[in-house]
């Protein structure tokens, strides 16, 4: 009962910014519910889902703000997304003692499946986030934030595959002081690049 409230409340106030940011809310709650009760449990698509819903929160965003967003961006939003879903996927996988209990899609995976989904998503994530910077950026400095990028995700990997992280990414932002640091010199240049450049 107190979902379905706060979710119509959720919706109308949505719809009160605007129809466009109504919409994507409104697709969100909507693959949330999908996901829950019957998308989690199919194999690859349980992690595209959970990616999808990271590009329309920046839908929702942008249309929030009014400003468009590059086709380059939401494919490396979904990439990034992706990378860190198999990376939680995997950490599961590994470390808990009875993983198909604690997730029951687990069982469709394996260590070496996920290792190779891993190394397509994150070459991936790399190339499209350079390609964005080089033409699909409102600045062309933005560039130069490339060699960020691929560091923390190296240090990611780093995490992942060597001090069993990974399960938790917020709790690796905050634990691991280079990827924090990398995130902030990100975040920093970013913003240097896009409003004094």
């Amino acid at each position: 009962m107190a979902a379905g409230i706060t979710l119509a409340g959720s919706l109308f106030w949505a719809f009160a910014l605007s129809w466009q940011v109504g919409l994507v809310s409104l697709a969100y709650a909507l693959q949330t519910v999908a996901y829950s009760f019957y998308l989690k449990d199919m194999v690859i698509i349980d992690v595209f889902v959970v990616a999808l819903g990271f590009v329309l929160r920046v839908v929702a965003g942008a249309a929030a703000i009014m400003v468009p967003v590059s086709a380059w961006l939401l494919i490396a939003v979904i990439l990034l997304a992706l990378f860190l879903a198999l990376c939680k996927r995997r950490h599961e996988l590994v470390s808990l003692d009875n993983a198909t209990a604690h997730r029951g899609i687990l069982s469709e995976y394996s260590v070496n499946l996920l290792d190779q989904m891993i190394a397509t998503v994150t070459s991936a994530t790399v190339v499209v986030y350079a390609i964005y910077t080089f033409i699909g950026a409102p600045r062309p400095y933005l560039m130069y934030t490339v060699p960020l990028v691929l560091f923390g995700i190296c240090r990611y990997l780093y995490l992942t595959y060597r001090c069993q992280g990974g399960g938790e990414p917020e709790s690796l932002v905050l634990k691991d002081k280079p990827l924090a640091a990398t995130i902030l010199l990100w975040a920093a240049s970013c913003f240097v690049i896009l409003y004094w450049l």
